[in-house]
């Protein structure tokens, strides 16, 4: 490690800390940010478009920012590993996208009920025949309930930012649980933007494993006494017990990362024009498409609001009835053939007709901005708006 490098505390970094502007893609945010995390391992196996950061990530590596990293064999390997080395006391990372989190889809709910804080980006692309390399966050529905915090960035900003704020998040003793950061593929990962980032001198502290509520493995404490012993050695109502309760603590534990969740990402949504009776409500990049949407509608005459979701898991219920208490339509448009979004947030709300879910684009096409208009100029013809 840069012994030129100094640690400093995680709202220094995150908050104080002058930043500059740098003219980057999302795959180099991700990075950036890795870079300032002060991480022990990062484990990589290449998929598009997720190959192009692990790469950058084994730059870090070579250049001593990193205390070790290597390429597994496929991508449950991956997952499998990382999990070893966070049940060791590292602070660690890795990335994936569609097909691999799909290959490696076990881990992630033994990440959560081992209460690992794993922080792991998925870009996110079709997974489904026929082939499709292209955005699409189809994945992301099929990880809704593995236990594990959900954040979605728009852009590369907020893919830097919330990775970041990630370890932070995950570390908490109270929360101790895996933190996945979305991103579309492509869209963010290869396109180049100005990002806000502090110096690269300064690192986070640290993860100190004696704040984890779960002990970490050594020879006084290995692998057999904890994960066997209570689950398996035992009867059948003591196994199930155990499963039981500990899966309500993973779920408890998620609740109370809400706090820090708002803190760090200052709110789980983002609301603007609250009071309008016409709402977009939408995560990641269609984030983008939703505010130029609402530019042409306001062009039109029509008053529009938008709801941009920060975080999937937690899900913002109480946050999403408070902003969508005036609104007559809310539409939903989403990169994927799910609506898994407009499903969450119909599950949400009173009075949930409201809610639009669409347009919807899967399998790499675009969404042009007015498609999301002629939706909302649909609905309101058709309720008499």
């Amino acid at each position: 490690m840069d012994k030129s490098r100094k640690t400093v505390n995680a709202d220094h970094l995150l908050f104080d800390a002058t930043r500059k502007e740098s003219f980057i893609t999302g795959s180099e945010a991700v990075a950036e940010a890795v870079k300032r995390a002060n991480v022990d391992m990062a484990i990589a196996y290449p998929i598009t478009p997720q190959s192009e950061s692990m790469h950058l990530v084994g730059d870090l590596y070579a250049k001593g920012f990193i205390k070790d990293f290597y390429r597994a064999e496929n991508e449950f390997a991956v997952m499998a590993s990382i999990h070893g080395a966070a049940l060791a006391g590292g602070r660690v990372f890795t990335a994936t996208s569609g097909p691999g989190t799909l290959r490696a889809m076990e881990m992630f709910p033994v990440w959560a009920g081992a209460r690992q804080p794993v922080v792991c980006a998925f870009m996110c692309r079709g997974v489904s025949l026929p082939p499709s390399i292209q955005p699409e966050n189809i994945e992301m529905s099929m990880l809704l309930d593995t236990g594990m915090i959900m954040l979605h960035a728009e852009n590369a900003q907020d893919f830097f930012d919330m990775l970041l704020k990630a370890y932070v998040i995950a570390e908490k003793t109270d929360v101790h649980l895996p933190v996945g950061v979305f991103a579309d593929g492509f869209f963010v990962t290869h396109t180049r933007e100005k990002v806000m980032l502090p110096p690269d001198d300064l690192m986070l502290e640290p993860y100190d494993p004696e704040c984890a509520p779960v002990p970490a493995f050594n020879t006084e404490i290995p692998p057999i006494r904890i994960t066997r012993d209570p689950l398996l050695n035992k009867s059948n109502f003591i196994s199930y017990a155990a499963n039981a309760s500990w899966h309500q603590e993973v779920l408890a534990a998620a609740e109370r990362a809400r706090k820090y969740i708002s803190r760090y990402l200052n709110g789980l949504i983002e609301v603007e024009n609250p009071k309008a009776r016409l709402m977009l409500a939408a995560s990641g990049t269609t984030v983008s498409q939703c505010r130029e949407a609402i530019r042409l509608l306001e062009q039109g005459g029509i008053n529009a609001g938008m709801v941009k979701f920060k975080s999937i898991r937690p899900f913002p219920e109480k946050e999403i009835q408070e902003a969508t208490k005036h609104a007559d339509i809310i539409i939903v448009p989403e990169f994927n053939a799910s609506g898994w979004l407009a499903r969450e947030i119909k599950a949400a709300l009173d009075h949930n007709n409201r809610v639009v879910g669409e347009p919807r684009v899967f399998g790499g096409m675009t969404m042009p901005p007015q498609m999301i208009v002629d939706t909302a100029l649909k609905s309101l013809e058709q309720r008499g708006k």
